[in-house]
């Protein structure tokens, strides 16, 4: 009866080190809200897009669309991200998580998000490359919404 126990204790435990370590990418998925600030804490972009967590840590963009235009991203933009994450008992997801976002037209743009994920929000920096007029860099906070 004693080993009995001892064998039911052992395997709790391995189901409760099991669920702690395992991740839940769900909770990334859906629609986001974002918005970058440059250095000086004024706007630069403003941005919504869905997300959906991918097994192999690759995040699909889709709907993706900057509030305002832009002459930096007029059209035909291209979006991919990635995350790293990890949950713990409450279902609170967090991690690193990356997204970049390329123009079409005028082609050579890329802004590049890098963050960390703490449940329904990401917070993180963010750079721009390309051409002249379509540099900077600053923070940004998305939030699911």
């Amino acid at each position: 009866m004693r080993q009995l126990a001892v064998l039911a204790l052992l395997i709790g435990g391995l189901a409760l080190v099991g669920c702690g370590s395992s991740s839940n990418p769900a909770n990334i998925n859906g629609k986001w809200n974002a918005t970058l600030l440059s250095n000086g804490n004024t706007t630069s972009f403003d941005f919504g897009t869905t997300l959906h967590a991918n097994g192999d840590g690759s995040v699909t963009v889709s709907s993706f669309s900057f509030s305002a235009s832009s002459s930096c991203f007029e059209s035909d933009t291209t979006e991919t991200g990635a995350f790293t994450l990890n949950g713990n008992f409450n279902g609170q997801v967090n991690g690193a998580f990356n997204m970049t976002v390329q123009s079409g037209s005028p082609a050579g743009n890329t802004l590049t998000l890098t963050g960390t994920v703490h449940g329904n929000s990401i917070t993180g920096q963010w750079a721009l490359t390309g051409s002249s007029g379509c540099t900077g860099t600053g923070t940004f906070t998305m939030t699911k919404v």
